[in-house]
C-alpha cells in the first residue's frame, strides 16, 4: 500500500499547495496534459498524489479512499456531517482565505444584524406570503448558523452559479457566501450583516480517520508528517 495524498487539480490551490510541499522538500507534480489527473511525488517514498477537485477531497477522505488531503474548512464542515469524526486537521496552510458570510442588499438601510433579518424575514412573509430566500451553496452551515442564532423565517434556494447575483435576478432576497475581498459584493451592491460571519476558512491539509494503513504505511504517514510540520 501507499499513502494516498488528495489535492486540488487545477488553478491557483493546485499551486499554492505544490509550493507548500516544495518548500518541506516534497516535490508534487502533475503527470499527461491537464486532463488526466495523474500526479508524481519526490521526496518521499511511499506516498501518491491523487488529483482531485476540492469540492471531491473531503467526501474521499470521509471514505477512507484517500489518506491525506488539502482542502478548505468550509468544504469539510458543509460536506461531512460529525466531520471531526471522520478528519482532523494537520496543519492550516495560510492562503486560501475566505470567510462564508450572510449578505443583504446595502438598500436595506434598517437591516444590519441578525435580528434586523429575523424582523425583515417575518415582514416579508406578512406582505408577500412567501418566506425570504437566502441563496447559498452551503445548505447545511448556514442552516446551523442560522438555527443557532434564532432566525427562523426564510427557505434556503440552492446556488451553483454567481450567488451575488441571485438578487439582482430576483431569485433571493439575501445571500450566504464565501467572500475574500468583499468586492464582488460591493459590485452587487450588498453588505455583510454585522454579525453575519459564519466560518472563517482556509486551506488546510487533513489526514482521515477511515482510511486503512498497515505498518509500512504508519511509517511513511510518522515520517511525512514530521517533515512538514
Amino acid at each position: 500500500m501507499t499513502i494516498k495524498l488528495g489535492v486540488p487539480s487545477k488553478g491557483r490551490l493546485m499551486e499554492k499547495t505544490f509550493e507548500w510541499f516544495a518548500a518541506r522538500g516534497i516535490t508534487l507534480q502533475r503527470t499527461g496534459s491537464e486532463r488526466e489527473y495523474a500526479g508524481a511525488v519526490e521526496g518521499i517514498d511511499g506516498v501518491s498524489l491523487i488529483l482531485l477537485s476540492a469540492g471531491e477531497i473531503p467526501r474521499e477522505l470521509a471514505a477512507g479512499r484517500i489518506h491525506l488531503g488539502v482542502t478548505g474548512t468550509d468544504l469539510v464542515q458543509e460536506k461531512l456531517a460529525l466531520w471531526d469524526q471522520l478528519v482532523a486537521p494537520v496543519e492550516e496552510l495560510a492562503f486560501g482565505h475566505a470567510d462564508l458570510i450572510i449578505a443583504v442588499p446595502q438598500a436595506w438601510v434598517d437591516v444590519d444584524t441578525l435580528d434586523d433579518l429575523d424582523a425583515a424575514a417575518s415582514a416579508f412573509r406578512d406582505k408577500h406570503g412567501f418566506r425570504l430566500r437566502i441563496a447559498t451553496k452551503y445548505h447545511r452551515l448556514v442552516r446551523e448558523f442560522l438555527r443557532s442564532t434564532g432566525v427562523a423565517d426564510y427557505a434556503l434556494v440552492d446556488s451553483q452559479g454567481a450567488t451575488e447575483g441571485t438578487i439582482k435576478n430576483e431569485t433571493a432576497e439575501a445571500i450566504a457566501d464565501i467572500t475574500s475581498s468583499g468586492e464582488t459584493l460591493r459590485a452587487n451592491h450588498l453588505k455583510i450583516l454585522s454579525d453575519g460571519l459564519i466560518l472563517r476558512s482556509q486551506a488546510t491539509l487533513w489526514r482521515s480517520r477511515m482510511a486503512d494503513m498497515d505498518d509500512a504505511d504508519r511509517a511513511t504517514m510518522t515520517a511525512l508528517l514530521a517533515g512538514l510540520s
